[in-house]
């Protein structure tokens, strides 16, 4: 099967990317080192901007703005997934048949990933919020800023969001609300 895919050069897209049956291995401190070294490495040879990003133990999501002509992400995600792979110690790889072995990325990733080609201002905005808030949906944190692996931290020191941004208050919500 194809799957047709946005190829907008310069654009600026959302990315969803899973491990390989849903495995919580990406948030361990050396995997974590690693992924970052995958990113960087594949960014010095390839360069892209990332506007947004959080790392959760099975998954992760992010914003890429690509350099104006260039639309190849999907090299890129090769690139990072393979490095990550081909150094990742094996019993973070799951096991799988011979057939499937000849696709090593596969033993730690799902062979496909999720993209959106943001839209707008708006679009870029919503998208941001969804990956800030995505550890305390899925239970990791109680708030966006007390997850360590997320660009969150980055958007407040520069003013993008409150240090507060969707902390609940003991009192349940703003007292002087239906006065």
């Amino acid at each position: 099967m194809h799957y047709r895919r946005a190829q907008t050069p310069g654009g600026t897209y959302f990315f969803t990317v899973v491990t390989f049956r849903r495995r919580k291995i990406l948030c361990t401190p050396d995997n974590v080192d690693l992924l970052r070294a995958a990113f960087r490495t594949v960014k010095s040879a390839h360069p892209f901007k990332i506007d947004a990003f959080v790392l959760l133990p099975d998954h992760l999501h992010c914003i890429w703005t690509l350099p104006p002509g260039d639309n190849n992400y999907p090299m890129r995600w090769n690139a990072i997934k393979n490095y990550f792979t081909r150094r990742c110690p094996d019993d973070y790889k799951s096991p799988v048949s011979p057939a499937q072995r000849r696709k090593r990325a596969q033993t730690v990733w799902q062979p496909r990933y999720w993209e959106h080609q943001i839209r707008d201002d708006r679009d870029f905005e919503k998208h941001c919020d969804y990956i800030h808030w995505n550890p305390v949906k899925h239970g990791l944190a109680p708030h966006p800023g007390a997850w360590p692996h997320s660009s969150f931290h980055r958007f407040v020191r520069l003013g993008v969001y409150p240090s507060n941004w969707t902390v609940i208050t003991e009192t349940g919500g703003d007292e002087s609300f239906g006065e």
